[in-house]
């Protein structure tokens, strides 16, 4: 039996059995997580833990497991995790484990009592009779899985999607709700008559239970950035990516990695896979592009201002300009120029023709039909309203971005707000973004998103960061978002674009711009404002 490691000022923060491929392992896992007052301790804590853990599967005579662990940055935390065939035997090993590491308990008395348990049920996977197309990252993963689907529907076939909003088959919202996990995607896997899931996969889901099958035909990374750091073990945007790399590695021999080459970290996965690399960049030039062709991958760029895909010793497909493509909001919208990419490389992974996936691209509109909630765009009296889901530092850039472009003459008014689950460092960010981007500037209270913040330090620290930003005058606060919207819309004049970063309130918020008045903006007339 091992020295019992000092435990003191430790204790065992999680014990978590995830069901499906994870960060850790690509297969169903249990995770211990141990945090300490002292840096150091809990790594010594579970380190013992994890020995512990090959100790009393030896002592029951079950093969022991491959046991990995990471630590914090802080040296505060640290977590071990170990593979699972038999739920019940190898959660009732951590918990002994546990107990043993920090000193509470002996090996001897923990195998005497393990002798009694049942081994407990094998893991049971979907085994997919289908393709799927799991879509990750920060930003823009609802729009590239909505995009993929879209496309794969005119193209003919019977689609399965799950998103942030529910699941669908075909065109149909079977099930409302945040699907972005486990359950959404053994629901869709289960439905019959099925040519294509296409799953939003997102970080809570895989940290949470783990990834809802056991392997996917075409993975895509849209990016990494700051957002939901602080939560769950990952304070990092490396500790992030290693979250989100999960569905890159379990993409299956012959099928394709699909990675945002313009992102170091998305697309440092493609040493993570054994799947073709497929990557996509703005830069016709990139050299990511030109190492993955090398290498018989192919590629989805923009070339003279054209979606145009590539592939080792084949000939350049012009699919489409992009000012033609109402996703990419006239060309102006670099991140949803990104998502197109992503989505026709996706699409080209899975076979469909160049012509097929064209006409997907320009029929796919953003409305808040087909897209809702991301940069719906809607016009009275030459005043215009831009609503987006923008909630991160990367998301509130390429909002302003898009509004700058349509505010030629006039004034880009923002609603700034997100989730309380972010750091004080991306509520301070965000603030100075909104004051040195826009002209004027309010914050919209998120009241059912406060996720454990007060509202008064969350608005303050928002407010101090719009005017580090730049921004001179008073910052008011609104109570939700169609108030926020309100507001600045009395004070907006012809040519000003008022954008709200909209979560909660979209519905209300589509609903009273019909009642006032305001109408969708449709290609034709985005292209005639675009060019002023």
């Amino acid at each position: 039996m091992p020295h019992a490691a000092a435990a003191e000022g430790v204790e065992l923060l999680e014990l978590r059995v995830l069901d499906g491929p994870n960060r850790f392992f690509s297969r169903p896992a249990v995770k211990l997580e141990f945090a300490a007052d002292a840096a150091g301790s809990a790594a010594a804590v579970a380190s013992e833990a994890g020995e512990v853990v090959r100790l009393l599967y030896a002592g029951l005579d079950l093969a022991p497991p491959r046991v990995t662990m990471r630590e914090s940055v802080d040296h505060r935390r640290a977590a071990i995790a170990y593979p699972w065939r038999r739920r019940a035997i190898a959660q009732a090993i951590g918990t002994s484990a546990s107990r043993v590491a920090l000193g509470s308990s002996t090996e001897r008395r923990e195998l005497r009592s393990l002798s009694a348990i049942a081994l407990g049920p094998r893991s049971h996977l979907p085994s997919p009779r289908i393709p799927i197309v799991a879509v990750t990252g920060t930003n823009g993963k609802s729009t590239t899985t909505r995009l993929v689907a879209h496309i794969a529907r005119e193209a003919g076939m019977r689609v399965g999607m799950t998103n942030s909003d529910g699941i669908y088959v075909g065109n149909e919202l079977i099930e409302p709700g945040d699907w972005t996990g486990f359950g959404g995607a053994a629901r869709i896997l289960a439905e019959p008559g099925l040519q294509l899931a296409v799953l939003e996969t997102a970080r809570g889901g895989i940290l949470l239970r783990g990834i809802g099958y056991g392997a996917n035909d075409v993975s895509v990374v849209t990016n990494v950035s700051a957002d939901h750091l602080g939560l769950q073990g990952i304070d990092t945007l490396d500790e992030l990516a290693d979250v989100k790399a999960a569905v890159v590695r379990i993409t299956r021999r012959g099928g394709w990695a699909v990675l945002n080459a313009d992102d170091p970290r998305a697309w440092a996965m493609r040493r993570q896979t054994r799947a073709g690399w497929y990557p996509f960049s703005l830069d016709a030039d990139s050299p990511e592009v030109a190492q993955a062709l090398e290498r018989g991958g192919r590629a989805a760029i923009v070339r003279d201002g054209a979606l145009t895909l590539l592939a080792a010793g084949r000939r350049a497909r012009r699919l489409a300009p992009l000012g033609e493509l109402p996703v990419t909001f006239g060309g102006v919208s670099r991140y949803n120029v990104a998502n197109a990419l992503a989505a026709a490389a996706a699409c080209d992974a899975l076979g469909m023709s160049s012509r097929r996936i064209a006409a997907g691209l320009r029929s796919f509109t953003l409305d808040s039909g087909a897209n809702p909630g991301r940069l719906n765009l809607y016009e009275r009296d030459g005043t215009l309203v831009l609503i987006d889901f923008a909630h991160n530092e990367a998301g509130l850039q390429g909002l302003l971005e898009v509004a700058r472009q349509l505010a030629r003459h006039g004034r880009v008014r923002l609603a700034v707000g997100t989730a309380g689950d972010r750091t004080d460092e991306i509520l301070h960010n965000l603030g100075v973004l909104a004051g040195s981007g826009a002209d004027d500037v309010v914050i919209c209270e998120k009241h059912h998103y406060l996720r454990g913040r007060e509202l008064e330090e969350m608005n303050a620290i928002l407010g101090a960061g719009v005017a580090a930003g730049g921004f001179g005058g008073e910052v008011e606060a609104q109570p939700g978002e169609l108030a926020a919207l309100q507001a600045l819309l009395r004070r907006s004049r012809k040519g000003d674009v008022v954008a709200v970063m909209t979560h909660v309130e979209r519905v209300e918020i589509g609903d009273w711009l019909a009642s006032a008045g305001f109408e969708p903006v449709p290609l034709a007339r985005l292209q005639a404002l675009l060019a002023g």
